[in-house]
């Protein structure tokens, strides 16, 4: 788990940024953010010590992508996996959780950046629901990016959620059609008010995408970082957006067909 910082200074490389094909900058940008605790093991420091300096990693990401012009960022911060991690690690992470939603809410603010949810947040400790409402409620106006954090979230949970939506409201009589089209579905899940992702980088070299955001990656452009997350840094989410630029998207058509539109 990584949280974000945002509002440290950074130092822009002029040329990182003219590699890029402004046109085709992908609008929303989700990313599992892996290696935490395997980058620790490797400087003898505790796995916390990881998320730590995760959570600058996550700062100078998400401050790129806010200057870039990307409109959305979803990042992985805590599975409904993560669960079943030792208690007293779970409760470090819930405790950066809280004190990043206290002393970021003015920044995010100053940077017009609205924060969202999506996952079981029920399942959150009471401090952290509180601040989330908090800081949800004080961006919620903000529209110049939307910072996601996915929390307590499971792919597979978020759809049988919506499936157990729908089958309440076809047992109280509200939802009467006999067929479900994919847009109605998608209006269930988490995600309803956001684009499905362009881009979806994992880091720390796994190839998986672990139970994140299935139903929306359908044809989301994947990237594998061998770079662990606390080493991730904005010339790695240039090389991400480079491959992405290269990649021709063809949602099922031909070449060729891609070619006339």
């Amino acid at each position: 788990m990584c949280l974000p910082g945002i509002g440290r200074t950074h130092r822009f490389a002029p040329t990182i940024m003219t590699e890029l094909d402004f046109k085709k900058l992908p609008q929303h940008i989700a990313i599992i953010m892996d290696g935490n605790g395997r980058w620790a093991k490797k400087r003898d420091l505790p796995r916390i010590e990881g998320h730590r300096r995760g959570t600058e990693a996550v700062e100078e990401i998400t401050t790129y992508c806010r200057e870039l012009g990307v409109r959305y960022l979803t990042l992985y911060s805590f599975s409904m996996e993560n669960w079943a991690r030792p208690t007293d690690e779970i409760e470090a992470l819930m405790d950066l959780l809280t004190s990043f939603l206290v002393a970021k809410r003015e920044k995010l603010i100053k940077n017009e950046i609205r924060l969202e949810t999506i996952g079981d947040i029920s399942r959150l400790p009471d401090s952290v629901k509180r601040e989330l409402s908090i800081s949800k409620e004080a961006t919620a106006h903000l529209n110049k990016m939307v910072l996601v954090l996915a929390l307590s979230y499971s792919s597979r949970d978020e759809i049988i959620r919506a499936v157990n939506k729908l089958l309440k409201e076809r047992g109280a009589g509200t939802f009467k059609d006999n067929f479900v089209s994919q847009e109605q579905f998608s209006s269930y899940l988490d995600t309803r008010d956001m684009p499905d992702p362009d881009l979806l980088i994992r880091t720390s070299g796994e190839k998986r995408i672990s139970n994140f955001l299935l139903w929306q990656s359908a044809y989301t452009e994947l990237y594998f970082s061998p770079v662990s997350w606390p080493d991730f840094n904005r010339e790695e989410l240039v090389r991400a957006i480079e491959a992405y630029q290269v990649r021709e998207r063809r949602f099922g058509k031909t070449s060729e067909q891609v070619g006339e539109g």
